[in-house]
């Protein structure tokens, strides 16, 4: 469909086949790619869960006479699809009242919303650097531009306090950079996004960095996770069975902050510091994750023996993202590990740092060359022709470490360098326990923004 709508913006009519259960993301994707009216013809059902004939016979029944129709006649017209809000008031009534009304339209995630009243929004507006109506960028699917003012909206009905405003800035600001793929987040694997927090701002703000760092009962840590998912539903349009597609997906996440008084005693660097940025930079770092699981109860003081079994929690939430390490998008698999501060001072007192942790685990999160070949091939058919990783690395879509010998059972990395691990040290520090994630490579690439304080 993208493709599409650059073909039609240069005058020539298209025809975009789409399945009947993305027919509703189709709609709202065309909105957002400023052609509401883009041509879609229909695929009945679902290609792989039709026999041969059953297949042509719709094809030739259904979609090939939607083809034929768009491809002669006119172009569709560019049209203007962003919506930049206004003061309108949209609900009056009760508490009840007014959560109602937001959740029959679709602006609530199911649970009670604090209503986003011309007072609550004043006090957060109060707290950015930036007047409220900056345009921060558009964010797609849907098309819609990012502004300070629905940042401050989706900020109080998510129960945000208002000086958390800056970092609700730089969160959509890291949605309306195009690195990141915020189009991508309603694709049926349903990986989700996840915050990691840096810097001074987490003890300023409060953020949980200890016992339950990933659940809800803070405040901070809880209401900004929240906030992320009410500001892709409402602005970038990420709604179920419309921009948002997902089998299945993720529960809210909530703000994952890193333990920084626990780096600083160790002498490691902070996350900021692992993305680029000087050490006290308040950052928001996301990135969107498929799965995760704990690796639970580190035993021993030998950090071989530790970075092994960090790997095989590593290694047993990858899968079918081994597409993101090689085939159509090679070197975005982008797996965190969440250690607790007990296992970090394990390591340290090793004399290890956490380029020495990144890598031993590039040694040992491995898998065979055949498994490797049957997530991405047989198995998925996300890479076309069934390829052995010899021919990706000949055809120059995968990095030679995946072709180094001929030995099907030869052990290859699960990232293609050292450096593609995310590794944030967080959690109760009296435990010895970690937490794997798995990327979803390019649709969420890992992207950062620094965290601006209100110019008082």
């Amino acid at each position: 469909m993208r493709a599409s709508a650059v073909v039609e913006k240069a005058g020539v009519p298209t025809a975009s086949l789409v399945c009947d259960g993305f027919l509703g993301q189709g709609a709202v994707t065309a909105g957002g790619l400023g052609i509401p009216a883009l041509p879609l013809a229909r695929l009945v059902g679902h290609v792989d869960g039709q026999g041969d004939a059953e297949l042509a016979a719709n094809v030739r029944d259904v979609t090939a006479e939607a083809v034929i129709h768009h491809l002669t006649r006119a172009p569709r017209a560019e049209t203007d699809s962003h919506d930049f809000g206004t003061d309108e008031i949209v609900a009056h009534g009760t508490l009840d009242e007014v959560n109602a009304i937001f959740e029959a339209r679709g602006w609530s995630d199911g649970l009670p919303i604090t209503p986003p009243t011309p007072e609550k929004v004043a006090a957060f507006l109060a707290e950015a650097a930036d007047p409220a109506d900056r345009v921060i960028g558009t964010l797609q699917p849907a098309g819609r531009a990012a502004t300070v003012r629905n940042v401050a909206v989706n900020g109080v009905m998510a129960g945000c306090r208002p000086d958390y405003m800056p970092v609700l800035i730089a969160i959509a600001e890291v949605l309306a950079d195009p690195a990141y793929g915020v189009e991508h987040s309603g694709d049926t694997t349903g990986g989700d996004a996840q915050i990691v927090l840096s810097g001074p701002v987490i003890e300023r703000l409060g953020f949980n960095v200890e016992n339950g760092a990933m659940r809800e009962g803070t405040r901070a840590n809880t209401s900004v996770g929240r906030f992320l998912r009410l500001f892709l539903r409402n602005v970038a349009g990420c709604l179920p069975g419309a921009g948002d597609k997902s089998t299945f997906g993720n529960p809210t996440r909530v703000v994952l902050a890193e333990h920084e008084a626990e780096l600083t005693a160790l002498g490691w660097l902070l996350f900021a510091e692992d993305r680029g940025f000087a050490a006290g930079t308040d950052l928001v770092t996301i990135a969107r994750f498929t799965s995760g699981g704990v690796v639970g109860s580190i035993y021993g003081a030998d950090p071989d023996v530790i970075a092994a079994y960090l790997a095989d929690g590593l290694v047993r939430h990858t899968s079918w993202e081994a597409v993101f390490i090689v085939g159509f998008a090679p070197g975005t698999y982008r797996p965190l590990l969440a250690i607790s501060p007990m296992v970090a001072k394990t390591l340290a007192r090793a004399g290890w740092s956490k380029d020495d942790l990144r890598r031993a685990l590039f040694r040992h999160a491995r898998l065979p060359a055949a498994k490797l070949e049957t997530y991405f091939g047989p198995w998925t058919n996300l890479v076309p022709g069934r390829p052995k990783l010899a021919d990706l690395v000949a055809a120059g879509t995968a990095d030679p470490v995946f072709a180094e010998s001929a030995d099907p059972e030869r052990l290859v990395p699960i990232v293609t360098r050292p450096e593609d691990f995310l590794i944030v040290v967080s959690g109760d520090p009296l435990r010895s326990n970690a937490f794997a994630m798995a990327s979803n490579g390019m649709h969420g690439f890992p992207t950062s923004r620094e965290i601006r304080g209100h110019e008082r």
